[in-house]
């Protein structure tokens, strides 16, 4: 994953809270994507992953995104900003008054790659606990921020899955790794 100029970044931080305005006044998206440039060169074929997480006075108000690129990058960061401020359903819908309080947060996030959980280094990888049909992710900055070792990262990431704490034991329990580039309207560039 090649890191996205300054100039992208502002781009799609501006996407989203466009997006997020809008959605937030029940507004139909006027498609800010639609009007975006669409190539984001340093990335060229390879949209990754992505992940909109939304603070409000240092505390997450909403966090939503999809494991696997598919689409065109700026429609899909739209998408995952409406979704994080509307559809998280840890939180109630954000409102209209909340919005210039908001602080938002993208992550793009590399291929997953199987791992052993030991050999997950907090503060780098981000890391997936999938089972069958039920799957957890936890970005890179979770343990980082709570202060976790990599055992605790490996259970709370299968408790997001809806598993046992030691699911991750489980010979039918895969862990995946990936990396993130992470920007947010704090540190525009």
């Amino acid at each position: 994953m090649s890191p996205l100029c300054n100039e992208d970044r502002r781009e799609l931080l501006a996407i989203a809270r466009r997006a997020i305005v809008d959605a937030a006044q029940g507004k139909p998206s006027v498609t800010s994507a639609s009007r975006a440039r669409t190539d984001f060169d340093s990335l060229g074929d390879n949209t990754p992953g992505v992940f909109v997480t939304l603070h409000r006075g240092g505390e997450l108000r909403g966090c939503v995104g999809q494991i696997e690129g598919a689409g065109v990058l700026a429609e899909v960061i739209e998408r995952c900003a409406v979704a994080a401020a509307l559809e998280d359903p840890r939180f109630s819908p954000v409102t209209p008054s909340e919005v210039a309080e908001l602080e938002i947060e993208i992550s793009l996030l590399s291929p997953l790659e199987p791992v052993a959980p030991a050999q997950i280094e907090i503060g780098r990888h981000g890391l997936v606990v999938q089972q069958g049909s039920r799957r957890g992710l936890l970005l890179p900055q979770v343990p980082v921020d709570r202060g976790w070792q990599w055992p605790r990262f490996v259970e709370e990431t299968c408790v997001k899955a809806g598993l046992a704490r030691d699911a991750w034991k489980d010979p039918a329990t895969r862990t995946f790794a990936f990396t993130t580039e992470v920007f947010t309207e704090a540190n525009r560039g």
